[in-house]
């Protein structure tokens, strides 16, 4: 927005400027190139005087003085142009050229009624003034002889020349002039014509040939030689200018010619002979100057608002710029632009002036800065161009949010890292600046198995970095998850998160632990073993279990000491351990087994046990019978003995059992057959074992129960055969260990063929005469058997029958 104002210097104090608006709007006068003759008190909005103005010096011979002021204020933008006349005050008096001369005009620097405004002659009988004035509104005076000189009666004539001006007070000038009376010159000479006019272009070079005057004298010799010359009325400043040849009359270009100082001249030439009492004539030549394209556009910013907001709507006004060039016509015009690439436009707001604003709202962070040439070309031949760079710094504005540089974290930490290790580091990314891209970066709260998420980590809120605050272990916790927030300084700030996923490391830390077989005292655990063993005879397994994962909790076994090393075998993951070879008679009774179970962690770790097997001939019925065997027998009587017990008692056994067979018809034998056939093992909750004794002589000839493991889904009833007078079945049950397809006994108990799974009794087919009962013969063949299978229960699996029940048996058979 512009506004004029107008206003004429009437003292020091020349205008109360807005005295509403300047406080706080950033008030300030641009002058362009110009001295600062006036100044604004931004106290009260005074324009005042700030230097002495000197008008003729500002405006020379202009009849009309302005100073042309720019105003402008901010917040918001406005424009203002002020126009202040400079007046004219009477503060130069007429002057002369010279004291004494013969006539010539005087000069006034002042304009208007103080300027020069008429003459006066001192009174005498032979002259008179005729005042005349020139085309710009000046005076001069022309000498009239009223009537004929007479030489001879006076030979000089001195009348005082007064000039004076309009201004108050009036001023006033003077001169002698001194008219000396010469013999009779009595032809002058002629200009061809007495107005001359002249166009010449500007900035023509030193020299320049810009008329040739001609004037004639009729006399001869040397009353007819003409000098030209400039006469009295020519001013000093086209004396500067021009300057004429004396004996041809050329005026030639004598200084630097600018049209935008001037655009017209006046020359005063005289020509005069060279005889006695030459007379002057005078001629004048007026010359115009011719624009020349010679000024570039200047630009000016008048104001620039920078940086700005990049919120700031589109419109916001950037900077005033002002255009100018000095040249006139198409050669002043001038035409501004800028690139069209910017979010910026420029907006002609008046005259020359226009405004720079946003067209649409900026981005910080995609451009931080813009550096926008501004092109300001005129319409002259060649055209001239100025160009000038606009720096617009954006300022930020927190408008985003941090952003991490991964989506998600995923850590890795050994099992017992010391607690304060660096365990990782998170970044984030802020594209704002300065306080606003300054983050901070923080645990986000949680629980991590009840317990507060910051006993576990902490974070460093500068960096990043994540620290654990306590050593891990494995085994109680294999991962967990933590969320960090980053957060800026803006205001508002800003945050985000992201998630960290911890998972630990197992490191080989946990020593293996035997499971089986439990050792007694802390490190020996004792087995049995049946001299009749064949090669590849399960003796037992070594179980063993790691709590640490993966590498560090697979187990091999081996045997690190043996009585004999050629007798025993150990799988190596499984840890089943075998004979290599049958025993013989020499071979010790007793034999210690080292036996180490390693991990396979880096390093390993490995614990060992003791075995003592205890070779028997027969299968002794309590444990304690195993404590008393020597390591080594040195009396094969002994054993022999032991033999013959056993086999006279299996032999009674045997016999027994075969009279309780007889007595039993082949019918009801065939029928208890199929019963206990049509009864399905599989209903039971774990595989079965069916053991058949195919005869008395057969069953307890080596004191040998044989065994058939299923392992499948559809499983042989559980069942002891002995053939004879009568078959008689005896259903047990025996539970595997998970692993069934090893073959691995857990316990061995008796199972009641007259009892389902449910305790639900199977009705008895009795024989005929007998009331549903057993013979006693009968029912201690079934006892001495069941001692027998119990006794090769606590064989294969030594810790699942009760140590009181193997004495027990034990007793029994001794």
């Amino acid at each position: 927005m512009c506004h004029n104002y107008y206003t004429r210097v009437l003292g020091l104090r020349v205008l109360t400027l807005l005295e509403w608006c300047w406080h706080g709007r950033r008030f300030r006068i641009v002058s362009g190139s110009n001295k600062q003759h006036l100044e604004v008190n931004l106290e009260n909005g005074i324009l005042f005087v700030n230097e002495k103005i000197d008008r003729e010096e500002v405006c020379e011979f202009q009849p009309v003085c302005c100073l042309h002021l720019q105003v402008v204020m901010e917040n918001p933008l406005e424009l203002y142009r002020v126009e202040v006349e400079i007046l004219d005050i009477n503060d130069n008096a007429p002057s002369f050229p010279w004291h004494d001369y013969v006539l010539e005009s005087a000069q006034d620097p002042d304009v208007g009624t103080n300027s020069l405004r008429t003459y006066k002659l001192s009174p005498n009988g032979f002259f008179s003034l005729e005042v005349q004035s020139r085309s710009d509104g000046s005076k001069f005076a022309e000498l009239v002889l009223e009537r004929p000189l007479d030489r001879e009666q006076q030979k000089t004539h001195r009348v005082l020349l007064t000039a004076m001006d309009g201004g108050v007070p009036e001023r006033s000038g003077t001169a002698l002039i001194i008219v000396s009376v010469l013999d009779a010159n009595d032809n002058v000479p002629t200009f061809d014509q007495t107005f001359y006019r002249v166009s010449l272009q500007e900035n023509v070079p030193r020299g320049t040939l810009v008329i040739k005057l001609n004037a004639t004298d009729l006399d001869e010799g040397t009353n007819g030689e003409i000098e030209y010359s400039f006469s009295g009325h020519a001013p000093q400043k086209v004396r500067d200018l021009f300057m004429v040849e004396p004996r041809s009359g050329n005026v030639r270009v004598k200084g630097i010619l600018d049209y935008e100082k001037s655009n017209l001249y006046e020359l005063y030439v005289q020509a005069k002979d060279r005889g006695p009492s030459a007379v002057a004539v005078h001629c004048r030549v007026l010359v115009n100057l011719l624009d020349v394209n010679d000024n570039a556009p200047e630009v000016i910013l008048t104001s620039v608002s920078t940086p700005v907001m990049e919120d700031a709507p589109p419109g916001t006004v950037i900077a005033v710029i002002s255009v100018m060039d000095r040249d006139s016509g198409d050669n002043g015009d001038v035409n501004c632009d800028i690139p069209k690439n910017v979010p910026f436009q420029l907006h002609s707001s008046y005259k020359n002036y226009y405004t720079l604003v946003t067209t649409e709202v900026l981005d910080r962070e995609s451009v931080p800065e813009y550096n926008i040439t501004i092109s300001a070309r005129d319409f002259g031949s060649p055209p001239l161009m100025t160009k000038k760079v606009i720096n617009v710094q954006v300022t930020d504005i927190n408008d985003n949010i941090p952003t991490f540089v991964q989506p998600s974290y995923t850590v890795y930490v050994i099992e017992n890292n010391p607690p304060g290790a660096s365990i990782c580091s998170v970044t984030a990314l802020d594209p704002d600046s300065n306080q606003n891209a300054y983050l901070s970066y923080s645990i986000v709260e949680g629980q991590i198995q009840g317990m507060p998420v910051s006993t576990y980590v902490s974070i460093n809120s500068d960096s990043g970095n994540i620290y654990a605050l306590r050593s891990f272990d494995y085994e109680q916790i294999r991962n967990f998850q933590i969320r960090v927030q980053a957060q800026d300084a803006g205001f508002p700030p800003l945050s985000s998160n992201v998630t960290i996923n911890v998972f630990i490391l197992d490191q080989n830390d946990n020593v293996p632990v035997i499971v089986s077989p439990l050792p007694k005292n802390g490190t020996v655990a004792t087995e049995i073993l049946p001299r009749y063993a064949d090669p590849g005879y399960l003796v037992g397994k070594i179980s063993a279990m790691d709590a640490d994962s993966g590498q560090n909790s697979r187990l091999s076994y081996q045997i690190l000491q043996a009585t004999d090393s050629t007798l025993f075998s150990i799988a190596l993951y499984t840890g089943e351990l075998r004979t290599i070879r049958a025993l013989g008679d020499k071979d010790a009774t007793r034999h210690r087994l080292l036996i180490q179970v390693r991990d396979n962690g880096q390093p390993s770790l490995s614990t060992s046990v003791s075995i003592v097997l205890t070779v028997v001939d027969n299968i002794p019925e309590t444990p304690s019978e195993l404590n008393d065997l020597p390591l080594n027998s040195d009396h094969p009587s002994t054993s022999s003995s032991l033999t013959l017990y056993l086999i006279v008692s299996l032999g009674s056994v045997s016999f027994t059992f075969l009279v309780a067979i007889i007595v039993l018809t082949i019918i009801k034998c065939h029928k208890d057959r199929l019963s206990l056939q049509d009864y399905k093992c599989s209903s039971m909750p774990t595989c079965c074992c069916c053991m058949r004794a195919a005869s008395s002589g057969d069953v307890f000839k080596n004191s040998n129960i044989n065994l058939q493991i299923s392992s499948g889904n559809k499983v042989q009833t559980n069942c002891m055969e002995s053939s004879g007078s009568g078959p008689q079945n005896y259903c047990y049950k025996v539970c595997l260990t998970p692993e069934s397809a090893k073959s691995d006994f857990m316990f061995l108990k008796p199972y009641n063929s007259t009892t389902t799974q449910n305790n639900e009794k199977i009705p008895e087919k009795t024989a005929p005469g007998k009331g549903g009962q057993n013979p006693p013969a009968v029912n201690n063949a079934i006892n001495e058997v069941n001692h027998g299978l119990n006794w090769q229960s606590a064989l294969l699996s030594p810790g699942s029958v009760d140590p009181s029940r193997l004495e027990l048996l034990k007793e029994q058979y001794t």
